[in-house]
């Protein structure tokens, strides 16, 4: 029976290998092309391994996800998609039918789950100090407990005889003319050779993608011929592998 469109994508038939936070970051990588994502939920609970969440907030864009990526090999298992059953709680929330007690029963559940875990492991009673007592899901840490904020540094300015005055940015990199290889800046520290592939492997000519050791900010993307360069240099300009990196990309120099 096939599921009525939602903004929530299932996946299953994912690689249980696959670390929890590189996980969500390769998800966010393939799937943030269809559109805006929410929330990314990927539990490494025996019950939740080798599944997803996706959370789109637009329909359309987890229709279009759902339709593009059904079968792609991700850590080499082709994934399963499907809409979710039930809209997640910011969905439900934004069309205001989100239901408190629902949650309260589902992290009810949860804690007593983890409690009786505790006691099975333990061989006994499961007592645990209010002080270090852990936090209920979605409940932020009171402030006492994160200790001071991290403090950010602020760059000096350059020092010149009529006194302190900016620093004087770096010189724009010059446009080289159109070839086979794209030239990446701007990359994350996550950013990884398969995340990489998965984003141009999509454009006709794709060859291969280059890290450069002990550079995780730069990449170089061959393919077949200089057009199809192009092509996915365009597609791609501004890509957010994350929120706060937008890649850039120039014809590399020859």
């Amino acid at each position: 029976m096939s599921l009525q469109p939602s903004h929530t994508i299932y996946i299953n038939n994912l690689n249980e290998k696959i670390k929890k936070d590189e996980l969500k970051k390769s998800l966010y990588a393939i799937f943030s092309q269809f559109g805006q994502i929410l929330d990314i939920v990927a539990l490494k609970t025996l019950k939740m391994r080798g599944q997803a969440f996706v959370i789109f907030k637009e329909i359309n864009s987890a229709a279009n996800a759902l339709r593009s990526m059904q079968g792609f090999p991700f850590y080499d298992k082709p994934m399963r998609i499907q809409f979710s059953k039930k809209d997640s709680d910011i969905i439900a929330k934004m069309k205001g039918t989100y239901v408190e007690g629902e949650r309260r029963k589902r992290d009810h559940d949860e804690e007593g789950a983890r409690k009786k875990k505790k006691k099975t492991a333990a061989g006994g009673p499961n007592v645990v100090p209010p002080a270090v007592q852990p936090l209920m899901p979605g409940v932020v840490q009171p402030p006492a407990v994160r200790g001071p904020p991290p403090v950010v540094p602020v760059p000096a300015p350059t020092m010149t005889s009529a006194g302190a005055v900016p620093a004087v940015p770096a010189p724009a990199i010059p446009e080289q003319p159109p070839n086979q290889i794209l030239f990446i800046t701007n990359l994350p520290e996550e950013t990884n050779e398969l995340m990489l592939s998965m984003l141009f492997n999509q454009f006709p000519g794709f060859k291969e993608v280059r890290l450069v050791p002990g550079r995780h900010d730069i990449a170089f993307v061959e393919f077949e011929t200089d057009m199809q360069a192009g092509a996915a240099k365009d597609a791609l300009q501004g890509f957010k592998i994350t929120p706060s990196n937008a890649m850039k990309i120039t014809f590399a120099k020859k």
